[in-house]
């Protein structure tokens, strides 16, 4: 009988892997303690309001996939962290979260990722405006310590993060290395 094992995750950013400073928890009970919690988006919405005035910079909250972004949109500036799940690697409603973040809400605060963030996905979810990525795939793993962030050199569409305009077309857009 082989046991099963839970794959490490790290926390991945653009500047490169680092400690993270966040916990997720599962209720608000976890904010009487020290320290920077992610809450799931009921017990965020349950919390007092002047608790999450006070508690804004310790405080996030992770949305699912069936979550509804509208739930959250006028609390935003009660969260310094909005962590959109990726539960399963055919599941994408987390990249329109994300890039609506950005652009529709103008969200200043940390977009991150949490689990199935995929080796070809990752160049994507930056594009959008995701800067923080919890990563558990061995690939990804390995390829991030190598420095290879992989993607395509050319895009058809616009994101959040501007890029110039390829020659000759409006709408190819080459990537910024």
């Amino acid at each position: 009988m082989t046991e099963q094992t839970t794959p490490e995750t790290r926390l991945w950013t653009p500047t490169g892997f680092r400690e993270d400073e966040w916990a997720h928890a599962e209720s608000a009970d976890a904010l009487t303690g020290n320290g920077r919690f992610i809450l799931p988006l009921q017990a965020f919405l349950g919390l007092d309001p002047e608790v999450r005035r006070s508690a804004k910079e310790r405080l996030g909250v992770v949305l699912q996939p069936g979550d509804q972004l509208e739930k959250i949109a006028d609390l935003l500036d009660q969260l310094s962290l909005v962590a959109l799940a990726f539960p399963a690697f055919n599941d994408g409603r987390s990249f329109s979260k994300g890039e609506l973040l950005r652009s529709r809400y103008q969200f200043e605060g940390a977009v991150r990722a949490t689990g199935q963030v995929l080796v070809d996905q990752l160049p994507h979810m930056l594009r959008l405006g995701f800067d923080e990525f919890e990563i558990s795939n061995p690939v990804l793993l390995k390829r991030l310590e190598e420095g290879r962030i992989g993607g395509l050199g050319l895009y058809y569409q616009p994101t959040e993060a501007s890029e110039p305009k390829g020659p000759k077309y409006s709408w190819r857009r080459v990537r910024n290395s």
